[in-house]
Order: structure tokens, then sequence, then C-alpha cells
């Protein structure tokens, strides 16, 4: 097999697999960056746009609420309104706050040492939000309240840190503001929908016309790659929360973020 085809098969299952699980997919796919040792700046484009394949996976998995939701918004039902609303402020926040530092924020994208920190110390808030946080009654995400779902998009601006994860700021904080398990979940998957398109979007206007190493065919290939691993992976990922809580996920988080540093100390 052709290297780079093989890192774009590896790049898509990384995407695939840590999108929707609180372990940072862009601080995985760095220090994948960092192990197999190709130019990460080439792949950085790549990197973003294949996280629509994941996205697809939450439409085609949840297809069922997109249809109500759309369809009860034609009729203007309250619970309908009230799960765009939800899903509109939270995405907000990061979406200004992306435009306005996006120079910054790639600035960061190549450093392992950050990931590995985020990574850590994200692990232990974790452990202690799972242990501290108080249990919500929420049964979706139309039952969010205002206050709670403007509460989440402001923590989601954490995320652009890389390492700290995207669903990771979402899941905790919303737990940490009290909202129900599966639901805190959820909302973090409803909510990368609009915010990844974002990403995408302006990382597409700002570098049209470098695609990098991997090319428009690679491009497609790493995206119908994620798109298969996430579909496995959010069905598992639900299995897991609802039986486990989010604590596994804090010790990989902690084993992985330590294991970098000793690696990146030690090379």
């Amino acid at each position: 097999m052709d290297a780079s085809l093989l890192t774009i098969i590896l790049l898509g299952i990384v995407e695939g697999v840590t999108e929707f699980i609180p372990v940072s997919s862009t601080g995985h796919l760095i220090l994948a960056s960092e192990l197999l040792g190709y130019d990460a700046a080439q792949w950085a484009v790549f990197n973003v746009i294949i996280q629509l394949g994941a996205i697809l996976a939450v439409i085609v998995l949840y297809w069922r609420t997109f249809w109500a939701v759309a369809t009860g918004l034609l009729q203007l039902q309250p619970e309908s309104l009230r799960f765009l609303r939800n899903v509109l402020v939270a995405f907000l926040p990061s979406a200004l706050l992306g435009f306005l530092l996006i120079d910054r924020i790639e600035s960061m994208l190549g450093s392992a040492s950050i990931v590995a920190w985020s990574l850590l110390l994200g692990g232990i808030a974790i452990l202690v939000i799972e242990r501290t946080a108080p249990q919500g009654t929420e049964k979706g995400v139309a039952d969010i309240s205002l206050g709670k779902a403007v509460g989440v998009g402001l923590i989601q601006c954490l995320s652009m840190i890389p390492g700290v994860s995207r669903s990771g700021a979402t899941i905790l904080g919303a737990l940490s503001l009290g909202v129900e398990r599966r639901t805190a979940a959820e909302f973090s998957f409803f909510l990368a929908v609009p915010t990844m398109i974002g990403a995408t979007t302006l990382q597409l206007a700002k570098h049209h016309d470098d695609l990098g190493d991997a090319g428009a065919g690679g491009i497609a290939v790493g995206f119908l790659v994620s798109f298969l691993v996430a579909i496995v992976v959010i069905r598992w990922f639900i299995g897991i929360v609802s039986r486990r809580g989010f604590a596994p996920f804090g010790w990989y988080r902690i084993a992985v973020g330590a294991a970098a540093l000793i690696w990146l100390q030690a090379r």
C-alpha cells in the first residue's frame, strides 16, 4: 500500500474513533503526525475536512431526530423551537471566537506538548466532574434550559486549545451544569454539526488553493473512512456512557497524555 494512502486511512480511522468521545480528535491527529513523522502542516486542511465524514455519521444515525425537528419547526412546535434554540446559542460563542482567532488557533496546532498537557489535565477534569456533577433530569436536548445551553456554548470555546476536545468540553460543561448524562452526550453530537461545518468552511475559505499532500482524492477516502468508523463508535459510546459513565475516558486521557509527555521529553 502506498505510504500516503496508508496515512490517509490511518488518519481517517483516528478521526472517526475520536471525534465524538471526549479524548480530542485534533489532539490525536497532531500526536499521530509526530508519531508517523509526516509534515503536519501539509495535512492540516485534510484533518479538518474529514471531520465532516464523522459529522455525516451523526446525521445518518439521528436522521429521525433531525426530521422530527425540521417538521416540528414548520409547525412551530415548542419542543422543536427549543431544540433549535439550544443548538444555535451553544454554537454561536465558538463560531465568533473561531472567526476572530483563527490565526492564533492554527499557530497552536503544531504543538504536541500542548496536546499532551491538555489530554492529561482534561482527564483529571473528567474524573473530578464525573464524581461531583449534579444529576440532571433532562430527557432530551429540547429540555435543556436556555441558561445551560449558553453555558455549554461558552465552555465549548475551550476546545480551541488542541487536546482539550470539543466533545469533552461540551459534555463536561453540560454535566457540570447539571444536564443528564445521555442528554449531555447527544447534545454534544448535535452541536458538532454546525460547529464542524463552520470550522470546515472557514478552513476551505482560507486554504481553498492548497489541499496539501492528500489532494481531493485522498480527502474523499479519508472522509469515507471517518464516516464508517464514526457510525460504529457513536453507537458504542452511548452504550458505554449509559452503563459506566465517562470515567474510562478520563483514565485513557491521563494515560495517553502522560505517555506523550514522556515520549516527547525522551526524543
